[in-house]
């Protein structure tokens, strides 16, 4: 289980407001507020700096403790744990294990959850927009439509969609459900194969040879990680990857990206944190939300290997819906 410890500290320089960041070990009684995380992942960690980006532009100092579990959900009791022994004043909690086992053990302490699939699906509040006991926060709930819309206009042939979902993921069998309806309204099949554990990704990516026009990774705890070995399959089969995190295709892993824009998701859950540690607000005055905006990314080298279509009428009408495109590589 890994764990990170630091101080934020902020100092406002003249106009533009310059943020300092610095580790100190101090004995004041600055505000803690706990993070608890699934594992290393590229997404969360966008998400865990625009929460701490957003807390410390409002606050003096904060002391934040983050810790994770990478991946192994047996772990996750232990984690909240040691966090509530520090006595948080608030607890953050990404990905539904961590969201679902922190909402039955902590009663005592505000929870605010961010990078959940389906808030309701996973049983952490009752309704959409309304807070329930001591949680709320932030879904990563993506419009599946526009995934499969711009896949489309990238790949113009393209009828059949692959995706991997792990079968002990909530968040998983949620994104399978909203990506099949989605699927139907954009004329795109979904053939979903299902993944127990990460070791049996690549057997499972094989099984797209000739099935799919293309392969869809989400945001995935267990699948996100394996994207490697996903892109070098997809490779093989000649099969381009479309990824919800931009890395993958500054990496060359992937075609392209399309997804939530993290950061400002994290921002989202630390104003909630904010209002909270101020005393603004209390938990159940603060609703859930949805994220606001997405990004995309193309990347150049695979669009070309891969008769990618990125038309300038493409990147304007993306422009014109509000969502930042990149072109990579």
């Amino acid at each position: 289980m890994k764990k990170t410890l630091f101080l934020l500290s902020v100092a406002l320089l003249g106009a533009g407001g310059l943020l300092w960041w610095k580790k100190k070990l101090s004995k004041d009684p600055f505000p803690l507020v706990a993070i608890a995380s699934y594992g290393p992942h590229s997404s969360l960690s966008k998400a865990i700096d625009g929460i701490k980006e957003k807390v410390a532009e409002s606050l003096g100092s904060v002391e934040f403790e983050v810790q994770d579990v990478n991946f192994d959900t047996s772990l996750i009791p232990q984690m909240i744990k040691q966090l509530i022994s520090r006595k948080p004043k608030v607890l953050v909690v990404l990905t539904t294990p961590v969201a679902q086992y922190a909402k039955s053990a902590v009663k005592d302490v505000p929870i605010v959850y961010c990078a959940i699939t389906d808030p309701v699906e996973a049983g952490l509040i009752r309704q959409e927009g309304v807070a329930l006991d001591n949680i709320t926060g932030v879904s990563e709930r993506q419009s599946y439509h526009q995934i499969l819309a711009f896949a489309k206009k990238i790949l113009p042939k393209s009828k059949k969609m692959g995706l991997l979902f792990c079968t002990s993921e909530t968040n998983d069998q949620a994104l399978v459900k909203e990506m099949e309806k989605a699927g139907q309204a954009e004329g795109i099949e979904v053939l979903a194969m299902p993944v127990g554990q990460a070791r049996d990704v690549p057997v499972a990516a094989e099984k797209f040879r000739g099935r799919v026009d293309f392969i869809y990774v989400g945001t995935s705890g267990p699948i996100q990680p394996t994207l490697p070995a996903i892109a070098a399959i997809a490779e093989k089969l000649k099969i381009p990857v479309i990824n919800a995190d931009e890395n993958a295709v500054l990496d060359g892993l992937a075609l392209a990206s399309y997804g939530v824009n993290y950061q400002l998701m994290g921002k989202m859950a630390g104003a909630m944190v904010r209002d909270l540690l101020m005393g603004k607000k209390t938990i159940v005055q603060i609703p859930p939300v949805d994220p606001t905006g997405a990004h995309c990314s193309v990347n150049q080298r695979l669009s070309k290997a891969y008769q990618a279509i990125i038309s300038d009428q493409l990147v304007q009408d993306l422009k014109d819906a509000g969502i930042e495109i990149e072109i990579k590589g």
